[in-house]
């Protein structure tokens, strides 16, 4: 069963608001057919803690205001090197741009399918 539409809904979402704060490599991951837990993964990434810190704050304030969502669990925020936001339909990876290439999700998880996400509105902030 693929990814919700809620799931989709909010995922939009969260790009909008990580690529406005302009996060980098945005991409979502149906993984509903390999996972129990949730339908679908974010994973965004940044060159420095003080702005995987902004796009964690603009995506939770985007759900919160848009969706009334707020996450389940917030991890690694303080550290800004790796924070995870688990909304249960989804799960946000914002990653430190080392911890991206080291860690590699999107390698782990190459066999789901890939969901189109809104590319950066031209003139926008994430421009």
């Amino acid at each position: 069963m693929p990814a919700s539409e809620r799931a989709i809904e909010l995922l939009t979402a969260a790009a909008e608001a990580a690529h406005d704060k302009k996060a980098e490599n945005v991409l979502a991951f149906d993984v509903s057919e390999q996972l129990a837990i949730t339908d679908a993964f974010l994973v965004a990434s940044a060159s420095n803690d003080r702005q995987v810190r902004a796009i964690v704050d603009a995506v939770e304030e985007k759900l919160r205001v848009d969706f009334d969502a707020k996450p389940v669990r917030r991890e690694g925020a303080r550290e800004g090197r790796w924070v995870l936001l688990d909304y249960l339909e989804i799960v946000i990876h914002v990653q430190h741009s080392e911890e991206r290439s080291f860690y590699s999700l999107e390698r782990l998880w190459r066999d789901c399918p890939t969901i189109a996400l809104p590319s950066p509105v031209p003139g926008s902030a994430a421009e």
